[in-house]
Order: structure tokens, then sequence, then C-alpha cells
């Protein structure tokens, strides 16, 4: 844990330890890695085995917040890492932003909800990289984001997957699910990928007047607290906690053990999903951030293919193709670029020594 304690005054920022900065990095992408397939997987075992309120998927997306609290306070208190106390700059403006954040981030876990109820895993996962193309739109407009072919061209590749799924999408609906909740677990799960394509770069904005990686974990509870009283508000509205009860009682037919085994699960593996993709965001861009999101994609697809027997028909295994295809474009031209400002700044240091020589 004690990499989480280097803030600016004793430590990690974006800008100080490029080493702190590959190992936050590593660990945020394993986070995401690990909470993106896990919960999409564990979301829809809830479905299957009968599981049916969709704001009990939605609260559970958020509700793991008080995890956040051990890398925000252990630090300073148990390990004595760091000098900063939890909290500290943590503006009105910020708490602010993180209380917006956090109701559209809210609201975004229900359309996942809903995707997530009527749709198979492989289908939502793939659906959900349409959010790719919105999220360059939106970066290009919030953090002026430069259009280069690579990101292009990955946009493209990964949007493209996305249309021929929708095309195929007709023969992919599960025993018993009706056309008209197809397209609505379809059409909700764009309209997820809409409403994150603007979190994304909105972050990305917020994180450009953070100090340290502490401050992104605190506001990132900040807004998964909102994000809960929203999703708790819809809950008691619509008799949620009662529904719960008897839902692990009657209704999920692996028993009650097995149920709240499958939602504290859940409840763990959306909090490394999120806290991932925050994390990812704050150490590159949003852009980079919805590629990674979007190239595990892939994973989530084969992961239904092998745990829920979904179908794995010549359109998916072309859509699979196209998210490996657009993710190796990007890191290629990542690479790329990496070694021209590498030269770039080798050539600058040549010449500043010719000068003093």
């Amino acid at each position: 844990m004690e990499f989480l304690g280097h803030e600016v005054e004793t430590g990690f920022s974006k800008e100080t330890n490029t080493s702190y900065n590959m190992f936050l990095l590593v660990i945020n992408y394993m986070l995401l890695f690990i909470g993106s397939i896990s919960s999409s997987l564990v979301s829809k075992f809830y479905f299957n085995h009968k599981g049916d309120s969709r704001w009990v998927s939605t609260w559970v997306q958020s509700a793991g917040f008080p995890l956040l609290l051990l890398p925000i306070y252990l630090p300073f208190y148990v390990f004595k890492s760091t000098n900063r106390k939890p909290f500290t700059k943590f503006t009105p403006k910020m708490l602010l932003l993180s209380i917006v954040i956090g109701f559209f981030l809210g609201l975004n876990n229900l359309l996942i909800s809903w995707g997530n109820s009527y749709l198979p895993v492989s289908t939502n996962s793939l659906v959900l990289s349409s959010q790719l193309v919105f999220t360059l739109i939106t970066s290009v407009i919030i953090v002026k984001q430069k259009i280069t072919f690579a990101n292009l061209n990955c946009v493209i590749l990964l949007t493209l997957s996305s249309v021929l799924l929708a095309l195929g999408s007709s023969h992919d609906k599960p025993n018993g699910l009706t056309r008209r909740n197809y397209f609505i677990g379809f059409f909700s799960t764009i309209g997820a990928g809409l409403m994150f394509s603007l979190y994304l770069p909105l972050m990305e904005k917020v994180y450009g007047h953070v100090y340290c990686y502490s401050m992104v974990v605190e506001m990132q509870m900040v807004m998964e607290l909102t994000a809960t009283i929203l999703a708790t508000l819809g809950m008691i509205i619509d008799s949620g906690f009662y529904e719960m009860k008897k839902e692990a009682k009657n209704v999920f037919d692996l028993g009650e053990k097995a149920y709240w085994l499958t939602v504290m699960v859940n409840v763990v593996t959306w909090q490394f999903c999120f806290m991932g993709t925050a994390g990812m965001v704050f150490l590159t861009s949003s852009l980079t951030g919805g590629v990674c999101m979007t190239a595990l994609m892939a994973v989530n697809v084969l992961g239904g293919v092998i745990v829920f027997k979904d179908n794995f028909g010549g359109i998916k295994v072309v859509s699979t193709l196209l998210c490996i295809w657009g993710f190796s474009s990007y890191l290629y031209g990542m690479y790329n670029m990496k070694k021209k400002e590498e030269k770039k700044e080798d050539s600058i240091g040549i010449e500043e020594q010719q000068f003093v020589a």
C-alpha cells in the first residue's frame, strides 16, 4: 500500500517518479482487467439464476465505496508512508464536481443493469465498445485531444465491430426474451456507453487540477457515495431491499448463501473496475482509458462464451478480431509517438550541450 502515499509533498504525483508511475499504471490496469471481466460475468450470473432486480444490480455497482477508505486512510495512519492527511486540499469545488459526476455515474449504472438483464455477456460487452467513438469526440471537445491516425484507426475499427454486432443481433436473443426487451437492453447499453464517454474526458479535465493519486481515490469515493445514494433511493421507492430478501430466500435458484455471496463478489469486482478506470484516466488520458476498457471487451466476449455458453458465431468472431486489431493499432501508435518524443528530447539535449561547449 506504500505507493498510495507518495504525494506532491513527499512523493508521488503524475510528474514525480517514473517508476512509481509505471507501478501504479500496472496496478490500475490489473484492477480494470480483473474488475471488468469478473463484474460482467457475476452480474450476468445473478440474472441467469433468476435474480430479477435491476435496482439491486445498480446498487451493487457503487455500494462497495467504503472499501476505498482503506487506500485513503491506511497510508497515513498505519503505514506512515505520507505526510498528507486524507482529504487535505479537497476543496468545496472538488466536492461539488464529485457529487454531480457521481449522480451521472449512478444513472450510467442503471443503464448498464438494464443491458445486463437482457443481453448475453458477449453481446453486451461488444455493444459497450461503441463508447469509444463518443469518447474520442468528447475528448477532442473537452480536453483538446489530438486526433492521430492511430487513435482514429482504432476508433473506426472498434465502432465497426459494434455495427457488425448490431446487424446480426436479431439472431442472438436468449430463449424467452422478446424482441422488444432485447432492444431495450441493446439501446440501454448504447446509452450507458454514451454517458460513460462523457464521464471519462470530464474526469480527465477534473484530474488536471488534482495534486496526487490519493485525491483521485478520495474523489472516486465521493462519486460512488453519490451514486449509491441515488440507487438506494430507487431501492426504497421500488421496495428493492424487501425484494432483495425475498429473492435470496425464495427466488434465487442456487440458494440464499449463494445469493449473498454473488452480491458481495459483485460489490467488490465493481470497485476494482471503477477504481482501475479512474487510475488509468489520471495516469494516462481519457481516450487511453477508453481504449483499454474496450480492448477488454474481447476478453469479456470469450468469458461469456466459456462460462455461459453464449453463441459465438461468425459476426462475433469478426467483431472480436476487429477489437484486437484496433487495440493493437493504438498501442503501436503510442509506441511510435513515444519513440519520436525520445528522439526529440535527445536532439534537444545534444543541441544544449553543443551550445554550452
